[in-house]
């Protein structure tokens, strides 16, 4: 069996990192068994869609490094692959269905839709369509439709029925049929609904195997029933956990901080170490192992490894893997990564202050203020040069020794300028961390920097003795 799998999203808005993983785990199993991974455009839902999110969520997967064999913009042989351009495809399935007695005509009103569950929630029912227009004739439904009156198709459930489904993650599932409502196939405004266009797709695209979110699985029985009442074999499917907060207390949201994949890029992750976290939350190779490139995940990657329990998406740890990423980076690898974080300095400039903030971030864009020293004035309160309730005299005393040793052996030799200002700290009997705390405050304005000596040859020495001409004015 050829494996294709597939990646649908919905152009509804911004990406959810959680799709990022579905997108990696449907690539590497269509890339293991040397099959195709295609990306469709699910674009039923009109009133959600938002015009550009369609090539946004698409630049966004690229950005993470993963890549379709068919799709929108590269095409293939069983397009189009984008829903809305799909239409006549469905008419044709629909009316199938409707000729078979599987599928029918509605006519309900809103108004009268609404009234009816009103009802049912007085009368505690589970909330469902009475069915009022399954028994109108083939008559009435002519004349209606050839009068022009809004309608729906719905699928027809089976009655008292025991729908069960094989789940690659969860086993046997198995849904009452009373249970479920008669979905819609066809909206009013002539759309399908996602029930019924993902089973039309999945099967006339050649899809063996679905791997998606755990929310779909209520939506089971009715695309169930649609492959049944085709005559289709369905494809092998994976519902895959969600993410949990990383409090533990229900599932990851908007509402307690962004979510979006694109946020996560923004933020300063790297897309490798993105993936790596990615891949480790819902799966595992069966070892203590941690760390995988994309292709080694691939080779490894199993459907029998897929969790059943839900993971929490555990911040420290992703940037426990951003930290080890950014560490394993050249120099030069990781001044082009710092670029769009760090505008204002050269590129020959972060290839030389790169192995100096290497150890000190966890992201990206952590390097902004980090180097700000370098590309702009700085300023700060005279209490900043007072750490630990250091006296000014003191502090002055401080600063005025190492402008001394920088005035008198430059910036450029740091081991030489650092051994000076050693026998200085000795001779006055000066806390090491508090001295050059004072001397890392005044040369950069903060307490958190690269290693300041290191530092100073990007100032050079003219501007490394007026910032300290600066701190010693504050003092006095």
């Amino acid at each position: 069996m050829k494996v294709r799998t597939r990646i649908a999203p919905s152009p509804t808005g911004e990406y959810h990192i959680g799709h990022i993983r579905t997108v990696l785990y449907n690539y590497a199993l269509a890339k293991k068994c040397k099959g195709q991974f295609i990306l469709r455009i699910e674009d039923t839902d009109r009133t959600r869609y938002v015009p550009g999110a369609e090539k946004m969520i698409m630049e966004v997967i690229r950005e993470y490094g993963l890549s379709w064999d068919e799709g929108p913009d590269v095409g293939g042989p069983v397009g189009p692959y984008v829903q809305t351009e799909r239409l006549e495809i469905y008419k044709k399935h629909l009316n199938e269905l409707i000729e078979k007695g599987q599928a029918y005509y509605c006519f309900c009103t809103p108004e009268r839709l609404e009234k009816m569950r009103k009802q049912q929630k007085r009368n505690k029912q589970v909330p469902k369509y009475d069915r009022a227009c399954l028994s109108l004739s083939s008559g009435e439904v002519k004349k209606r439709l050839e009068g022009g009156v809004p309608y729906v198709v719905r699928l027809k459930i089976p009655d008292n029925e025991l729908i069960t489904f094989n789940d690659v993650i969860r086993g046997e599932v198995k849904i009452q049929s009373s249970e479920v409502d008669d979905q819609i196939l066809l909206k009013s405004d002539g759309i399908p609904t996602y029930q019924f266009a993902v089973v039309v797709d999945d099967h006339l695209m050649n899809i063996t195997h679905v791997l998606r979110g755990e929310e779909w699985i209520p939506s089971m029985p009715k695309q169930v029933l649609l492959y049944r009442f085709f005559g289709w074999e369905m494809p092998l499917f994976a519902h895959l956990t969600v993410f949990l907060d990383p409090s533990g207390k229900g599932k990851m949201s908007k509402r307690r901080g962004s979510v979006s994949a694109q946020s996560f890029l923004d933020q300063g992750y790297l897309p490798e170490a993105l993936l790596n976290f990615l891949m480790l939350l819902g799966w595992n190779p069966g070892t203590e192992r941690e760390f995988f490139t994309l292709d080694e995940f691939v080779q490894e990657f199993s459907l029998e490894n897929l969790h059943k329990k839900s993971p929490i998406f555990d911040q420290n740890k992703l940037d426990f893997f951003n930290s080890h990423y950014i560490r394993e980076k050249t120099d030069k690898e990781l001044a082009l990564a710092l670029r769009p974080f760090v505008p204002d300095l050269k590129e020959e400039i972060l290839i030389k202050v790169a192995p100096l903030i290497k150890e000190r971030i966890k992201k990206l864009s952590e390097a902004k203020d980090l180097l700000a020293f370098l590309s702009q004035p700085v300023d700060y309160p005279k209490e900043s040069l007072l750490v630990k309730g250091l006296t000014s005299d003191t502090a002055l005393q401080m600063l005025k020794v190492t402008q001394e040793a920088v005035r008198e052996n430059g910036v450029e030799n740091t081991s030489l300028l650092q051994t000076v200002l050693l026998d200085q700290i000795k001779k006055n009997k000066w806390n090491t961390g508090i001295f050059f705390m004072v001397v890392r405050v005044a040369i950069c304005g903060r307490p958190i920097t690269p290693p300041i000596l290191e530092s100073l040859p990007f100032l050079g020495k003219e501007e490394t003795l007026n910032r300290m001409d600066v701190a010693i004015k504050k003092l006095r």
